[in-house]
C-alpha cells in the first residue's frame, strides 16, 4: 500500500516583514501629499520635503530590494514580459496564478512606480533649484500625472486580485500576512529596520519644519529671486 502524504494545511504566514509595510505606507502618503500640494506655493516646503523623502524612500527600498527577506528581493518577484503576459491571460479567463508574493504584473507595476519616483524626483529637484529650463517643469508634472495613472492602475490590479483569490491584499499589507504554506512563511519581521525607517524619515520631516521660513510658507529659490529684485524699480516710483 502506497504511503499517504498530507500536505500541511494553508494558514496566515508572514509575508511582508515590517520594513515593506512601512516603505508602503509612507511611500502612498507621500505621494498622496506631494500631488495634492503640487499648486500651491503656500505648501512649497510640503511638497517639496515629500517629494525628498519619496526619493530617499526609493533608495532605501532597492537596498532592501536586494538585501531584505525573501518576498522584498527582486530576484523573488521580478519576471520577464513572457511571465507578465501569461499572469495576465489566465486572470483574464478567471484561473488567476497564486503567487505568495508579489504576482509577474504587480511586480512590474511597482518596477514602473519605483521608476517614475525617480523622474519626479530628480526633475523636481532641477526644477525647484531652477537649474533648467521649462520643458523641465513640464516633464515634472506629466511624470507625476503618470505616476497617479500608475497609482491607479495599482490599486484596480489588487481589487482584482483580491475578489479572484479571495483574500485581501489590503489587509496583507498591513498585517504582513497572507494565506500559504506554514514553510514558506518569512522568519523574522525585521522590526528593527523598519522603526529606524520611520524614525529617519520622521526626523528629515522635523528638520524641514525647523528650518521652515515663516509666513505664508516657502517659495521656491527662483521665486524668491524674483520676490527680492522685481521690487527694486517699483520702490524707488513710490
Amino acid at each position: 500500500m502506497p504511503a499517504v502524504t498530507h500536505t500541511p494545511a494553508a494558514a496566515p504566514i508572514l509575508v511582508w516583514d515590517a520594513p515593506v509595510r512601512v516603505f508602503h505606507w509612507l511611500m502612498v502618503l507621500s505621494f498622496a501629499g506631494a500631488y495634492l500640494s503640487a499648486e500651491s506655493e503656500h505648501w512649497r516646503l510640503l511638497h517639496v520635503t515629500l517629494g525628498y523623502t519619496m526619493a530617499g524612500l526609493v533608495a532605501f527600498r532597492i537596498v532592501w530590494g536586494l538585501l531584505g527577506t525573501r518576498y522584498a528581493r527582486f530576484s523573488t518577484f521580478v519576471r520577464g514580459p513572457r511571465a507578465v503576459a501569461r499572469y495576465v491571460r489566465v486572470l483574464l479567463q478567471g484561473r488567476p496564478e497564486h503567487h505568495t508574493g508579489h504576482n509577474p504584473a504587480g511586480a512590474l507595476a511597482i518596477l514602473a512606480l519605483l521608476g517614475l519616483t525617480v523622474v519626479i524626483a530628480a526633475s523636481g529637484w532641477t526644477t525647484y533649484n531652477d537649474l533648467a529650463g521649462e520643458w523641465v517643469a513640464e516633464a515634472h508634472e506629466a511624470a507625476a500625472n503618470l505616476m497617479l495613472l500608475m497609482v491607479g492602475v495599482h490599486i484596480a490590479g489588487v481589487v482584482v486580485a483580491s475578489w479572484l483569490h479571495r483574500e485581501n491584499l489590503v489587509r496583507a499589507m498591513i498585517t504582513g500576512r497572507k494565506s500559504g504554506q506554514p514553510a514558506d512563511g518569512v522568519r523574522s519581521p525585521w522590526r528593527t529596520v523598519a522603526v529606524l525607517l520611520l524614525a529617519g524619515v520622521l526626523g528629515f520631516w522635523w528638520l524641514q519644519w525647523q528650518g521652515a521660513p515663516t509666513g505664508s510658507g516657502a517659495a521656491s529659490p527662483s521665486t524668491a529671486a524674483v520676490q527680492k529684485h522685481g521690487g527694486d524699480g517699483d520702490g524707488d516710483a513710490d
